[in-house]
């Protein structure tokens, strides 16, 4: 009886939709790129990390440009402040400044893997992509979310080496932001969960703002990333993406 009701409220949601010429999976897409993919932006985050063994607090500094390049400086706490990321394209390097004071080259699969223990992996800190380069999408259905009507969107991806072969999102059809997300291994395994809790306005688009994420292959409460500050107007630096720069 449950997946006749749950049929049921698809059908209707698509009959709906076609009355109302309801936008296409690739439209929502351009939507939610439109508000999440940023041309130039720095940021001042905290992660609020909830692991098996306690709770941590990190905060950090973040330039962003274009899809290729990102630089993440950590500023507290005491013993996490001054580490640096650099990405540039599909290469990541990592600054630690004691005691080692050395840069450590992450690349292939160690990009998938988990930033200073939380749920966010280094490809998902740095991840400034349209969804639209990356995945097929259609609209499978409809749901609310908050007291908020979603639509719900399957993707699927149009790349052979990618983390989230496929993903499903929960979209609000009105501010666009997708307020729950699963993302899945080619397998199909679930191995990511996300939702947003809290949005703001940025110059006219919608912005998550605070947003939990939980690794289906760890066993913590999952880590909050809030975005505590965000310009995207300031002057960046050519040199701010640089190597040298990790050493500053």
């Amino acid at each position: 009886m449950k997946k006749y009701f749950a049929f049921l409220g698809s059908l209707l949601f698509i009959v709906a939709g076609a009355g109302a010429q309801a936008p296409s999976g690739a439209d929502v897409l351009r939507h939610i790129d439109k508000n999440l993919v940023l041309d130039k932006a720095v940021m001042s985050t905290t992660m609020i990390i909830h692991g098996r063994a306690g709770t941590r607090t990190i905060r950090s500094k973040n330039w962003i440009e274009g899809k290729d390049k990102a630089f993440v400086e950590y500023t507290e706490p005491a013993r996490e402040k001054g580490k640096k990321m650099l990405k540039l394209g599909d290469q990541l390097w990592n600054y630690i400044p004691e005691p080692t004071d050395r840069i450590i080259t992450i690349s292939g699969h160690l990009l998938r893997q988990s930033v200073m223990g939380s749920d966010l992996s280094y490809e998902d800190i740095t991840e400034n992509k349209k969804l639209i380069d990356l995945y097929d999408a259609n609209v499978t259905g409809s749901e609310t979310i908050g007291g908020r009507n979603c639509c719900i969107l399957e993707l699927r991806s149009k790349e052979e080496d990618i983390t989230y072969d496929s993903r499903t999102l929960w979209v609000d059809t009105e501010r666009w932001l997708p307020l729950k997300e699963e993302r899945c291994a080619k397998s199909g395994k679930p191995i990511k969960r996300s939702e947003i809790l809290e949005v703001f306005r940025v110059e006219g688009r919608w912005y998550p703002k605070r947003v939990l994420y939980r690794d289906l292959m760890q066993n913590g409460e999952g880590t909050e990333y809030i975005i505590d500050a965000v310009d995207l107007h300031a002057a960046i630096p050519e040199s701010q993406f640089t190597k040298a720069a990790l050493k500053k």
